[in-house]
């Protein structure tokens, strides 16, 4: 108790609270800027610590992290261009809600379930840590194999109304996610001689291409402005609407954490197994992809509830959970401090206020978020010409920033005109990215868990983890094939009814 007192007195000094709260605004912007990604906002930051104080380092670096992964769904909402990979899933509800003129209410659904949900993560990775560090450790290829079938199952929620188009757009993203070297061999495929293909394709110039650049392209063809130019009327949703929804709240919160504490899982991942799961068990499912509220919120709950998630098995075991927890390692490390195990004993005040700074900052950029619902649309007041132009250099710039690569701006390319076919012959890209991020670490999984099995199949269903994902996988497939064929039933069998009574009518 003594230490989180000493915590307590650390998060709360001036200099430690103005670090948290200029993190994470730079962290908002970075987030929403496509092409900028949390990791990269860390990395620049954490030269910026060399000289602070540990507590107010740390403070800025969560700021960062926390402002990034949210600030990702303001233009994934505005003008259907995530910021970061993780705002993908939220373009699904969140774009067709502003299209309606719900710019505001979608932007502080988006603000109070990323809060929500960041602080569950706080809360786990407080009191909770090293019991779920133990469960992470206990998986090895053949559960993550499993977990990722199950995550890509989820395409067949996300297709739309047509599921062959979505399951030809997965498949897609599969192959294009083969791309560069055999995981296990290191044998390169498709690359044709092009050097930049060699080291695969990277996931960010790829969103920018199949978000961004479609959009650009259709504002100049239409040349007209959405029907979102009243996107200013609306206003935030009361609490009790995110009460009545507290089971989704919940589910994503748990599904976010769960997922951020796996290693090199991420947040795309745990955004589309929340929206399958708020879809599986909503009583409207034909809402989902409309501009539907529960979409938001379960994409956006579990978008920040990774970030609590990914630094459990770095501080408890000193294991990255993902890109950006590895800096937060380079940064410990350059403060002198050795994750694991006996961190907690030897430098309990100062973790504890890590903690702290993390659950600051959540309320840091939840008064930025619900402040700004009425100044982030005005963007969409913008001519449809000078907003096209405008999305079209940040994404390409933000694309060559990644890696300072030119190859990157030919990806953005390649992939803002595959987007725009697949946009013109009504095919969701949604399921290709979804393939793209899945297919790769379901080959090298299933690859590794194949040699230690020594290529026996029952291997995966040996362990009672994988078992268990393999059968939710299946039974995820299945349900929406399911639900259509009753759908198209009953509708036949009313079409019948109506048939037969105008027969006896007559």
């Amino acid at each position: 108790m003594l230490d989180w007192l000493e915590a307590l007195k650390l998060a709360l000094v001036p200099s430690v609270l103005l670090s948290n709260f200029i993190g994470t605004a730079v962290g908002i912007v970075i987030g929403a800027l496509p092409g900028l990604t949390s990791t990269m906002g860390v990395a620049l930051a954490v030269p910026l610590t060399y000289g602070m104080a540990p507590a107010s380092g740390f403070a800025m670096l969560c700021g960062i992290y926390c402002g990034s992964v949210y600030g990702g769904a303001i233009t994934a909402i505005l003008i259907n261009t995530p910021g970061t990979p993780a705002g993908a899933a939220t373009t699904l509800d969140g774009y067709p809600m502003a299209q309606k003129g719900r710019a505001v209410e979608a932007l502080g659904i988006a603000a109070i379930s990323s809060f929500i949900g960041g602080l569950f993560s706080v809360a786990v990775l407080s009191f909770c840590a090293p019991a779920l560090a133990k469960v992470a450790l206990s998986f090895g290829p053949a559960e993550y194999f499993a977990v990722m079938v199950f995550g890509i199952t989820i395409i067949s929620s996300i297709s739309g109304k047509s599921m062959s188009r979505g399951l030809f757009a997965g498949l897609l993203g599969m192959f294009l996610g083969t791309f560069g070297t055999d995981p296990l061999t290191g044998y390169p495929r498709f690359a044709d001689g092009i050097p930049g293909l060699y080291g695969g394709i990277e996931i960010v110039p790829c969103l920018i291409g199949l978000f961004s650049f479609p959009q650009a392209i259709d504002m100049v063809v239409k040349k007209a402005k959405e029907s979102s130019m009243n996107a200013l009327t609306g206003k935030v949703p009361p609490l009790r609407e995110f009460a009545r929804r507290w089971v989704n709240l919940l589910r994503s919160a748990v599904i976010g954490t769960f997922v951020g504490i796996l290693p090199g899982a991420g947040t795309s991942i745990a955004t589309f197994i929340s929206y399958n799961e708020a879809m599986r068990f909503s009583k409207h499912k034909e809402e989902f992809g409309t501009g539907c509220m529960d979409g938001v919120v379960a994409t956006e709950t579990s978008n920040n509830a990774v970030v609590g998630g990914s630094l459990v098995p770095l501080l408890t075991l000193g294991i990255p959970g993902n890109a950006v927890s590895a800096i937060f390692l380079g940064a410990l490390t350059i403060q002198g401090l050795k994750p694991g195990p006996f961190l907690f004993q030897e430098q309990a005040p100062l973790i504890y206020s890590l903690f702290l700074s993390l659950g600051i900052a959540h309320f840091f950029f939840l008064a930025i978020g619900l402040g700004g619902v009425r100044i982030f649309p005005r963007i969409l007041k913008i001519s449809p010409t000078v907003l096209s132009g405008g999305i079209l250099i940040l994404g390409t710039v933000g694309a060559y920033a990644l890696r300072n690569e030119p190859f990157d701006i030919w990806v953005v390319l390649a992939f803002g005109l595959l987007g725009y076919f697949l946009k013109t012959i009504r095919t969701p890209t949604a399921p290709v990215v979804l393939g793209f991020i899945l297919g790769p670490m379901i080959e090298a999984n299933f690859e590794q868990a194949m040699l230690i099995g020594d290529g026996k199949w029952s291997f995966f269903f040996g362990k009672p983890i994988s078992c268990v994902f393999l059968i939710l996988a299946a039974v995820s497939f299945v349900t929406p094939f399911i639900f259509r064929w009753r759908k198209i039933r009953n509708v036949s069998s009313l079409a019948e009814e109506e048939s037969h009574t105008e027969e006896e009518e007559l």
